[in-house]
């Protein structure tokens, strides 16, 4: 049961890192602050190495971990797109990553919650991700 859990955990935490990786480079190209690009290249650096350690992680049970739900990424994208297209502000590309980081970390600690039995370890790993979105959330409050 504990290896089941953390693999699932991991796996969910791979597929919420890329979501976040992937949101990120949707929204950098309309970025015009550089205090708001600088902030999102931070947090994606975050994401990109997180997502090596998950690698490691996933990798010792022989698992390749787990892409973001094809419809809920085309979903995001598309939303990002029409979004955008009506309003290209950083007041919008800070509202639309604060409802990213807010389902993200809302998911993982419901992911937390279903996989009790996974390894200390992938908690821990899940945790930083939350700490990495609640974060962001609260840096993007002063682009809103």
């Amino acid at each position: 049961m504990i290896e089941k859990d953390t693999v699932r955990l991991l796996r969910e935490c791979n597929a919420g890192i890329e979501m976040g990786i992937s949101s990120i480079a949707d929204v950098l190209g309309a970025v015009k602050s550089e205090k708001l690009r600088a902030l999102l290249t931070d947090s994606r650096k975050e994401h990109e190495e997180l997502r090596n350690e998950v690698a490691s992680a996933l990798d010792r049970f022989h698992d390749s971990g787990k892409e973001p739900n094809p419809v809920a990424k085309g979903m995001s994208t598309m939303k990002t797109g029409m979004r955008l297209a009506m309003n290209e502000s950083d007041s919008a590309i800070a509202d639309l990553m604060t409802d990213g980081c807010n389902m993200g970390v809302k998911s993982l600690h419901r992911y937390l919650n279903q996989y009790k039995a996974a390894d200390s370890d992938s908690k821990r790993i899940a945790k930083r991700l939350v700490n990495i979105e609640e974060r962001l959330a609260v840096d993007l409050r002063t682009f809103l």
